[in-house]
């Protein structure tokens, strides 16, 4: 189902792809896909994701929380999902039941299998 960039400013670049209308009628429209690859999909550019934060940025930060604190890594939240080292053998084979990804503690070098749920 193909959707519309969310960039404010997408339909003012002029681009081939924007050009709709009759021969001599030609106007610029806001890209319509199936796939964007900016913005978590809603944005057809990086400008268009750019315009994007630059015009709703600030009042989505105050919407979903801004920081107003240091955040302090700990050894409890310091967990973090990492490529296992280990997982190919000295012939870049994979070994049998290594797992791809384990957990480390960025803090410690602990690392522990991930446990699927």
């Amino acid at each position: 189902m193909p959707k519309y960039c969310q960039g404010p400013k997408c339909h003012t670049y002029d681009t081939k792809d924007r050009k709709r209308g009759p021969k001599g009628n030609k106007v610029n429209q806001t890209r319509r896909r199936s796939q964007f690859y900016y913005l978590s999909g809603n944005a057809c550019s990086l400008q268009c994701a750019t315009d994007w934060f630059d015009t709703y940025g600030e009042r989505a930060v105050d919407y979903f929380g801004r920081v107003t604190q240091p955040i302090i890594l700990t050894e409890d939240n310091a967990w973090r999902q990492v490529w296992n080292h280990n997982y190919y053998d000295d012939n870049y084979r994979a070994i049998p039941n290594a797992p791809r990804y384990i957990e480390r503690n960025m803090i410690t070098g602990e690392e522990r299998n991930i446990v699927d749920n």
